[in-house]
């Protein structure tokens, strides 16, 4: 079930009728949550109910044994085995036939006969999310920074909350879970803030990454492609991703805050970063920190001297491209920005003291000198270009197909269709580019609410007018579904 598809408009219509008649019972509030969560991730296929329901009941006992274990040596045997079990099974969904297909492409290289087949296995949608949620409790409970939970229901519903389920953003349970043994009263600023919240969200969707796609498809599906089209597909996709992933998480926090729950931002504005370190501070914050937190900093963070830092960035965003899939052009694109991290670093010692980096547990209080405009302004545009420069890796279909758009960029023909490209880019870009202009000038994501009401309801009811003129309703699947 999609965001963008009538059925899940009439769905949470229906859910919040029926979500309304029980507000004065939370129990029952809690279990509505699960069914309808259940409802919305069977929808796409019934059978894989039960891996969510086995994952989840694994950790909440987990949860329960590490609490009566706490000090006790058996409690890392336990914590090993949740994180075994989730890694096991998100290992075998995602990545068995990426291994063995590429194990057999090597021997099969080496003239060793190797025939093992694959499995041709499903992949479930959302299980990198909810596995990584999951599992990220029972180590929030060894390390004693959450109090396990003894109420079944609300860990179900922690772990299948349908409106970030698929796609994010992973949630801690130290920020989530409470929200489920609380009395959720809704008032008229979150009513406000979920409207524009959703509306936003979708016009980003359906409106900008929808229409920026077949854009996309044209430079990366061709065989090949002149420099000024890889150069305006590369940018295209760019804010393809962006507007799709944002937009999803966009409306996962809208939808929850009509419910009455606060889920973390996932995005802030990423490109306007001035340096690597901020734009992973900016971009898909729920997994960047979740790398920093249980990743690099139990590699040992930046404590162990530069060379093991740079190794430990490396590895970390590593894992951070193959958590995007069984795929070597996500290997491609995680060690471009661990590469990229690390040189940042090491020519610019000090940078780090003020923007933090993913891994940091926080940044220094050192003082050092705020940058100049020229400079910021270089920063830009370098980090801008790194970044796109990854978006190439991360969409190419293959490393063949890397080194045919790179060999594209010797060529400086200009196609036909050129100008209707960039035309067509500039159109769909322009008002997101004004919103986000907007949204960084006032240092606030939700500035368009600080608006008087009639300017409020133009801006809003002028989205609404292009998510309805633009959306085909064709269900465009999310990116991100596919992670």
């Amino acid at each position: 079930m999609f965001f963008n598809s009538g059925v899940f408009l009439q769905f949470f219509a229906a859910f919040l009728l029926l979500y309304w008649l029980v507000r004065r019972h939370l129990p029952a509030r809690n279990l509505l949550l699960v069914a309808a969560s259940y409802l919305f991730y069977g929808w796409w296929n019934p059978w894989f109910l039960g891996l969510l329901f086995f994952s989840s009941t694994f950790d909440f006992c987990v949860g329960l044994g590490l609490a009566r274990l706490r000090g006790d040596r058996r409690g890392r045997w336990l914590l090993g085995a949740s994180i075994a079990v989730n890694l096991t099974i998100l290992g075998f969904f995602k990545y068995w036939d990426f291994f063995i297909g590429s194990l057999a492409e090597l021997l099969a290289r080496l003239s060793l006969p190797f025939h093992p087949g694959t499995l041709g296995v499903i992949l479930p949608v959302g299980i990198s999310f909810y596995t990584f949620q999951s599992m990220s409790y029972a180590l929030d409970v060894y390390r004693g920074t959450v109090t396990p939970t003894r109420n079944p229901v609300n860990f179900l519903a922690f772990v299948s909350f349908f409106p970030q389920l698929v796609a994010g953003p992973i949630q801690r349970a130290a920020h989530l879970l409470p929200q489920f043994a609380q009395t959720r009263v809704l008032s008229l600023a979150m009513i406000e803030e979920g409207v524009w919240l959703m509306i936003w969200g979708m016009f980003k969707k359906v409106v900008v990454a929808d229409n920026l796609a077949p854009l996309v498809d044209l430079t990366f599906g061709a065989r090949s492609v002149p420099a000024v089209g890889v150069l305006l597909g590369t940018l295209a996709f760019g804010f393809q991703i962006y507007c799709d992933f944002s937009g999803y998480s966009d409306i996962a926090r809208g939808t929850a805050r009509l419910l009455g729950f606060d889920l973390t931002w996932n995005f802030n504005l990423p490109y306007v970063s001035t340096s690597l370190q901020e734009f992973w501070r900016r971009w898909h914050i729920s997994l960047s920190t979740w790398l920093r937190d249980y990743l690099y900093i139990s590699l040992g963070g930046n404590r162990r001297g530069s060379i093991r830092t740079y190794l430990n960035l490396l590895v970390t965003m590593l894992l951070g491209g193959l958590w995007h899939g069984a795929a070597w052009n996500f290997v491609l694109w995680g060690l471009w920005h661990g590469g990229g991290l690390s040189v940042q670093r090491a020519c610019t010692p000090g940078l780090h003291h003020r923007v933090g980096e993913p891994g940091e547990a926080r940044a220094t209080t050192r003082p050092v000198s705020a940058p100049g405009p020229a400079r910021r302004l270089g920063g830009w545009f370098l980090t801008f270009g790194f970044v796109f420069v990854g978006w190439m890796l991360f969409r190419a279909r293959s490393g063949a197909h890397v080194l045919a758009l790179l060999r594209g960029l010797g060529d400086f023909a200009v196609p036909a269709w050129a100008a209707s490209f960039a035309l067509n880019l500039f159109v769909f870009l322009l008002p997101l580019v004004a919103v986000e202009y907007w949204q960084w000038r006032r240092a606030d994501l939700l500035a368009p609410l600080r608006l008087p009401v009639p300017g409020r309801a133009l801006l809003q009811g002028t989205l609404l007018v292009g998510i309805v003129l633009f959306w085909e309703r064709k269900d465009a699947a999310f990116i991100y579904f596919q992670f």
